[in-house]
């Protein structure tokens, strides 16, 4: 099996792993993203996916909008490969691409579709609170995720998976299905199934005003919103930005859903009684653990944050270094 990799982040990274361990498919060249600069100044990076290519000797191809470039055109054209597979590319392929390979192009897409059709999958299905998401690998077409389905793989969510984890999860399983994908696309194996429209759900870029902390919601809804835009979520704290970065709901809802390291703060929760707050006050510090926040609904403990201009650090460390107290009031995010 002939294949050219498109691919960027480190999501993409087992994929083409993958498939360069196995005798059976021949990687012919990798298209990525162009190098990108991490701040003014510095050197050009090169994409995760790019640096593995070149680590196999792998030609590489860079074009910086693929379906207006001529010479990746006139390149993908001649090469004459059995399947395009793409993970996490970064670009849309324009019909003339999709139509060159002989079985066509197989996408490896983070959520089961027809759900989150879109660029921030894993982000949303966490917002959201799902207690499961999945790979889905399906043929391309021109629209946005809608082509038909091959295999899916189901993955359970914890209560406190983040973003990053549960990406790292998908990514490996995501390779794993796709290699499934290909053996069976080359044995004539599948029968590709048309998605359902009238279930489909999309999910958007993210946007700046989505890491926004608003005390007033529920404990839980901050808590999937924190971990599913991780680590990015933003309050207030004593007139600076306070990044969110890990926390976790609880009280007597939760335990049962929260893992055994918890059981130590559950044991004592009687004793640490939070009472009833306003929204964003810290009611309670549990000794080596960090801080408990009132919300619109519930309470949330402060795992990890990161004060502007300071490394990230646990709860407990942000609480001791900063000499907080009960009565404290953490604000909403800031635009």
């Amino acid at each position: 099996m002939k294949v050219v990799f498109f691919g960027t982040p480190h999501f993409a990274v087992p994929t083409l792993q993958i498939l360069l361990a196995t005798p059976e498919v021949d990687v012919l060249a990798v298209v990525t993203q162009p190098d990108r600069r991490r701040s003014r100044g510095s050197q050009l990076d090169p994409s995760p996916v790019k640096s593995l290519a070149l680590a196999h000797n792998l030609p590489v191809w860079q074009p910086p909008r693929v379906k207006k470039d001529p010479d990746t055109l006139a390149f993908l054209s001649q090469i004459q490969a059995d399947l395009f597979v793409v993970v996490a590319y970064g670009q849309i392929l324009s019909q003339e691409i999709l139509d060159m390979p002989t079985l066509g192009c197989v996408n490896v897409h983070a959520s089961l579709l027809p759900k989150y059709r879109g660029a921030a999958p894993i982000q949303w299905s966490l917002y959201n609170g799902d207690a499961e998401t999945g790979v889905t690998t399906m043929q391309m077409e021109a629209g946005l995720d809608t082509g038909p389905i091959l295999l899916k793989a189901s993955v359970p969510i914890e209560l406190l998976d983040n973003a990053d984890r549960l990406a790292h999860t998908l990514s490996t399983v995501g390779a794993e299905l796709l290699l499934k994908t290909v053996v069976k696309l080359g044995r004539q194996q599948i029968q590709p199934v048309p998605q359902n429209d009238a279930d489909s759900t999309y999910a958007p870029l993210i946007q700046k005003e989505d890491y926004l902390v608003d005390w007033s919601r529920s404990a839980v809804a901050l808590h999937n919103q924190i971990r599913g835009f991780f680590p990015n979520c933003t309050a207030q704290f004593r007139g600076q930005d306070l990044k969110i970065m890990a926390t976790a709901p609880v009280g007597d809802r939760y335990w049962e859903q929260l893992p055994p390291s918890f059981s130590v703060l559950e044991h004592n929760w009687p004793a640490l009684s939070p009472g009833e707050g306003k929204p964003g006050e810290i009611v309670s510090i549990a000794k080596h653990i960090g801080p408990i926040v009132q919300t619109g609904d519930g309470f949330l403990l402060l795992q990890q944050v990161q004060v502007s201009g300071k490394r990230a650090q646990s709860g407990w460390d942000f609480a001791n270094g900063m000499h907080l107290l009960t009565g404290e009031m953490l604000g909403n995010g800031n635009a």
